[in-house]
């Protein structure tokens, strides 16, 4: 040991608390191996990393997720390959949400939007009204599907009423009264694994 680090060691015991305090709780940076740990539709998924001569692709089935790559090394061709699932799969899911929640909202004359996917660094989802579009974050891919519902429903009754008021929370109780439960495990669980 340094003797600089032996002259700091009481300090560095007494901050090291602090310094827990003011990481954000975010996973290690990815390495994109086998065996790490990956998230979708709210459940934990194991990636396995294979290397292939055949079209580089992603699948997942029976609790894994698995990456074919011809360079099992190169972190970032396999980041890309799986940003671009995710962000695959998002758009299949966020439309067939729509879908499912448009009819809730569709007998108080909203029209019915376009979705559209973004990476968002501080929200779940966005109502572009002027564009008759919802902007929904890749990263809820990452939800249960129940949440995903709730932030389209969300959205949804923004196009009746653009902004957080009591006429806007009643029409949300009305038609998904559990809405409050589907938003704590966003905000705890989710959040906590991005």
């Amino acid at each position: 040991m340094s003797d600089f680090v032996k002259s700091k060691g009481s300090w560095i015991l007494r901050n090291i608390g602090h310094f827990n305090d003011v990481q954000p709780l975010k996973q290690s940076e990815r390495e994109y191996v086998s065996g790490e740990s990956f998230r979708y539709l709210g459940k934990q998924y194991r990636l396995r990393v294979e290397q292939t001569t055949e079209e580089e692709t992603v699948k997942y089935f029976r609790g894994f997720i698995y990456l074919y790559v011809k360079v099992t090394d190169n972190a970032i061709r396999k980041a890309k390959l799986l940003d671009e699932w995710y962000r695959e799969k998002a758009q299949k899911t966020y439309k067939e949400s729509l879908e499912k929640m448009y009819p809730l909202v569709q007998k108080y004359g909203v029209q019915k939007p376009i979705v559209d996917v973004r990476l968002m660094k501080a929200r779940w989802g966005s109502a572009l009204t002027d564009k008759n579009t919802i902007m929904l974050n890749t990263e809820l891919i990452k939800a249960p599907k129940y949440c995903i519902d709730y932030v389209v429903l969300h959205e949804l009754i923004h196009f009746k009423y653009n902004d957080h008021s009591e006429s806007f929370y009643q029409m949300l109780y009305s038609l998904m009264p559990d809405w409050e439960k589907r938003k704590a495990i966003l905000d705890e669980e989710i959040v906590k694994d991005l």
